[in-house]
């Protein structure tokens, strides 16, 4: 059943990440850590009118991480902080909920599907959400002078 979760185009995604590095002056960045497996992801998100206007990021996770990381980067700009919160959320149920996994553009993300099986490679596959929402809680907080 590893295969499942570990197959050739999560392995391609893992080996393409874009967008690696750190932004020269974001408007907000946040780590997130998985104590499990080690994983941790470091975003900066550069944001107007609500929207993403640039992403940077630092990897250092297995390939499940390392796979939804690479999605992220191909998608988040464009995004809506709106947008950015439904998916961590819809990401979330797919995982421990059984629910449909995202559509539209963020339909790659269906390649993960699998890992629900998986409730120890949860945190990791999570990780590039999780900094991505805490980055943004941390730029409307900073906007909203909160």
């Amino acid at each position: 059943m590893l295969n499942d979760i570990y197959n050739r185009r999560i392995l391609e995604l893992a080996g393409n990440i874009p967008r690696l590095g750190r932004l020269a002056d974001p408007d907000g960045s946040a780590t997130a850590h998985s104590k499990l497996c080690g994983s941790t992801v470091t975003v900066d998100l550069k944001v107007a009118d609500g929207t993403v206007i640039d992403f940077g990021h630092v990897v250092k996770a297995c390939a499940l991480g390392q796979a939804s990381s690479s999605i992220m980067a191909s998608h988040v700009v464009g995004s809506t902080a709106d947008e950015l919160r439904a998916l961590r959320e819809a990401m979330r149920r797919m995982l421990k909920e059984s629910g449909p996994p995202p559509d539209g553009r963020w339909a790659d993300l269906a390649v993960l599907e699998p890992v629900r099986e998986f409730k120890a490679r949860h945190a990791s596959t999570l990780l590039t959400f999780d900094a991505v929402v805490s980055a943004l809680d941390q730029i409307a907080a900073e906007r909203t002078g909160g």
